[in-house]
This record gives structure tokens, sequence and C-alpha cells, in this order.
């Protein structure tokens, strides 16, 4: 008989975190008695086809240990699984990554022991699925956070070149002020926003299904998981001195209050670079460095997730 739960471990998630915390999760779910098979992946995308495998065969649970990339190729193996008509398995997520931002949008503790233990007292809901096709995938891919295009972007590129000793919200504030000066001259886009056309040069775009990105950056406060609506966050082209403001006031989810800024909501979004290109990320993985446009959309209530 399968265990109720299979445990994905990426190990080099939070720059070795994963690995390390290990110990930890297998005192909490023998603590807990959770009956669990644990694998670590092994490269790039394993996640994807693990989790697959396990929402085919019957697992209760397919928990993803790691960040937000980890989180990402779990769903998206999830979704590959449900897809084809097999999906028997809900998602959960034990957060070691970076910015673990999914998990905190989803309602998941941070601490390790309190999310180990949601495994077994937590309920499990109907979560939105989001969709995004361009860039390096035609074919597109799932997401469960959100898609960063322009500045979020790169600051998340930054990010992931700065040493391992630093992490965290350091390391995006960082690379933030390292972007201002790399990313200044936003690219002229035409977004059609549920059939709304907007043309002008935007600094970033954020499409969110949760609420945070880059661990601080609350690009969609008021988001809700499972209401299939997309939340964006479109930035104007601003001054350098604009983007310094902006960021305590993104940092606490109040940028509405910017002329700057807009927020609509919605199910289908097309993005095309008219002038420039977009650099694209989606739960922190990369779509694209230098993409043309973008297509993204929203599917709701699409897969179970434990949460509080």
């Amino acid at each position: 008989m399968l265990s109720k739960y299979y445990i994905i471990v990426n190990p080099v998630a939070g720059k070795g975190a994963g690995e390390k915390a290990i110990p930890e999760i297998k005192t909490y779910l023998e603590l807990f008695d959770i009956d669990y098979d644990l694998i670590l992946t092994e490269y790039p995308g394993h996640a994807i086809d693990l989790a697959e495998e396990a929402g085919t065969n019957g697992y209760e649970t397919v928990v993803a240990v790691g960040g937000d990339g980890t989180a990402n190729e779990v769903i998206n193996g999830l979704m590959r699984a449900d897809n084809k008509g097999h999906l028997t398995s809900s998602l959960a997520v034990l957060p070691v990554g970076r910015g673990n931002d999914f998990s905190y949008g989803m309602g998941v503790p941070q601490n390790l022991e309190d999310a180990c233990k949601l495994l077994v007292n937590g309920k499990t809901r109907m979560i939105d699925i989001g969709f995004v096709k361009g860039g390096d995938f035609p074919e597109g891919r799932y997401f469960g956070n959100g898609v960063g295009i322009g500045f979020d972007a790169v600051v998340g590129f930054e990010a992931a070149k700065l040493p391992s000793f630093i992490s965290g919200i350091p390391a995006y504030l960082i690379a933030a002020v390292k972007t201002i000066f790399l990313f200044f001259d936003a690219p002229l886009l035409r977004l059609e926003v549920d059939g709304e056309v907007i043309e002008q040069r935007c600094l970033l775009v954020s499409l969110m299904n949760g609420k945070r990105m880059g661990g601080s950056f609350m690009f969609a406060p008021e988001s809700k998981s499972d209401d299939g609506l997309l939340n964006l966050c479109i930035a104007k082209q601003v001054t350098r001195l604009q983007v310094l403001g902006l960021f305590p006031k993104v940092m606490s989810g109040t940028q509405h209050e910017h002329p700057a800024i807009r927020m609509p909501m919605a199910k289908r979004v097309t993005i095309e670079a008219l002038s420039g290109t977009l650099p694209v990320h989606s739960d922190g993985e990369t779509i694209c460095i230098a993409g043309k446009k973008l297509d993204v959309e929203i599917f709701q209530q699409q897969l179970q997730m434990v949460c509080e």
C-alpha cells in the first residue's frame, strides 16, 4: 500500500537549505505520525516528473519541499496528471526556499514545524492555477504565485547571482537597487486585458494569483487564490528617484495610491513588446530573458491544496 504523503525535496532550494532541513522535517513527520515516502530531486525539472507520477499513482498528498521554483515544478507535474485524467493527489508545501511567496500567499505557515503539522491538521481547498505561454515556453507552463515582467524579473535574475551568504529580503533589496541602473529604459508594451487595450511604456507588469513576490513586495495584497482572476500591477516609466519611492509602497501593499500604478483584474492578458523586449519570470523560474509576446490566463479552482 502506498504511503499517504509523497515528499519531494529540492536539496539545493534556498542555496542548500532544502538538504539541511531534511533531518528536522523527518523529526516532525515522525512526531506527528505521518506515513510518507521522501525523495530528493536530482536535476532541474525532476520534480515535474516525480509529481506527475505521484499524482497518477494514488498518493493522497504530494508535498513540495523547497521554494517557489520547487512548488512550481510540483504544480506543473500535478497539472500534467490532471490533464491526463489521472490526478489523485492534493498539493502541500513545506517552505525552505529563498522567497516562499507562493506558500505565504496560500496561507501556509512559514515556520517548518507548523507547516508539517498542517499536513495532519490542515484543510484542503481548491485554488486557481495560472498558465503562461511564450518566450522559452511556447507550449506553456503553469504557475501558482505569479508572473513578473520587466523590472521585477530582472530583480529576480540579479538576486540569483548574489553570493550564497546574501539571501531572503536583503538579496532582493540589493538586486532591486542594482536593477534601477540595469533596467531603466522601459519597453513600450501593448497589453490586452480582458479585451481592454493599454499601450504605454511599462517599468513592470506583475500578474498575480498569490499576494507577494521577491520575499517582500506585495504586488497584489487583495488577491484571492480561488476567484478565477489575475490581479495585475502595472507600473509606468518613472524616474530612478520615483522607483526608490515606490519600494516602500509596494512592500506595504499601498502602491495603488501612486499615479504611475494601475491595478486591474482579468482572466486573460496578452502582452506584446512594441519596442524593447520582455524579461519574464514565473514563480521565480525564467520564462525568457528577452521575449516579445506573452499570453497569460487563469483557470479557476484547478488544484486541491492543503492550507490552514
